[in-house]
């Protein structure tokens, strides 16, 4: 710790501060931590001055987290934007299968789907997918 800070007669939770803040200050000014420590004198201009330099570095950290947070809610919209997409297709194939399945097969999925996931989950273990079937069939030249 500094003993110019107990010579101003200041707290140690404002001395800590203020060391914190001067070599915050020089990391990213990018400079010595000397040069932007103040002087010994505790004159109000000197204390208005890291103020000042405080300041303008929460300025800057603010100025970049607002940037970062921009970028990310753009990201964020494209993405909502073509899940959005994504939905409307699915919902229009959905539509399009349901006209196009047999009463039948419409009973026998509502029956699948009230029985719950896990006769669903182990019956999709138990047979293979039915374009599995289907790569199986064409590649396989005997069949």
């Amino acid at each position: 710790m500094n003993s110019a800070c107990f010579d101003v007669a200041m707290d140690l939770g404002v001395c800590q501060l203020r060391q914190f803040s001067i070599s915050f200050l020089s990391s990213l000014l990018g400079t010595d931590s000397s040069t932007v420590r103040l002087k010994n004198s505790s004159s109000g201009a000197s204390v208005v001055a890291i103020d000042n330099k405080i300041e303008q570095a929460m300025d800057l950290v603010k100025s970049h987290l607002m940037y970062a947070v921009r970028e990310e809610v753009e990201v964020l919209k494209e993405q909502i934007k073509e899940l959005v997409e994504r939905n409307s297709q699915l919902e229009q194939e959905n539509n399009l299968l349901k006209n196009l399945a047999s009463p039948e097969q419409l009973a026998q999925f509502q029956a699948q789907v009230q029985s719950g996931s896990t006769s669903a989950c182990t019956q999709g273990s138990q047979q293979p997918a039915p374009s599995a079937q289907l790569a199986s069939q064409t590649s396989d030249p005997s069949a």
